[in-house]
């Protein structure tokens, strides 16, 4: 039977001050990621309603016309059952399912004849607002 040599292993110093580095780092780091979150979430937003911008622009190459306000942005998923059906309109949908924003609620969509606004509305869920609650619009 081999004994352990003492280089086998580390000391209770060499862990301590491991320890120390890592809880230093942690502690420099941890503030600067903190205030990321609204960030990241507006920019989901506004990734969102570029990619649904996309899809409704597919849409009216295919059809003629965006959805109107009332068959919303569920045309996308589902052929709409309501006039003015598309004429043409692809199988499977434009997007697969039509996403809530980041802070859970339904995106707004709005047609305006052959323009569209589409609008997320920020942190606090109502129209208007700065900073993390303002709106993030694509038109």
């Amino acid at each position: 039977m081999r004994r352990p040599s003492r280089e086998a292993g580390f000391t209770l110093l060499e862990i301590m001050i491991v320890v120390f580095i890592v809880g230093l780092l942690a502690t420099l780091v941890a503030p600067r990621l903190m205030g990321r979150t609204d960030e990241a979430r507006r920019a989901k937003a506004a990734a969102d309603l570029a990619t649904l911008a996309q899809a409704l622009d597919l849409y009216r190459l295919d059809s003629g016309l965006y959805p109107t306000t009332s068959q919303g942005l569920a045309a996308l998923v589902t052929r709409p059952a309501t006039a003015p059906v598309p004429r043409v309109w692809r199988d499977g949908g434009y997007v697969d399912q039509v996403p809530a924003d980041p802070w859970g609620n339904a995106y707004v969509y709005v047609a305006t004849g052959d323009r569209f606004v589409l609008k997320s509305l920020g942190g606090d869920g109502v129209e208007g607002g700065e900073g993390n609650a303002g709106d993030i619009e694509h038109r």
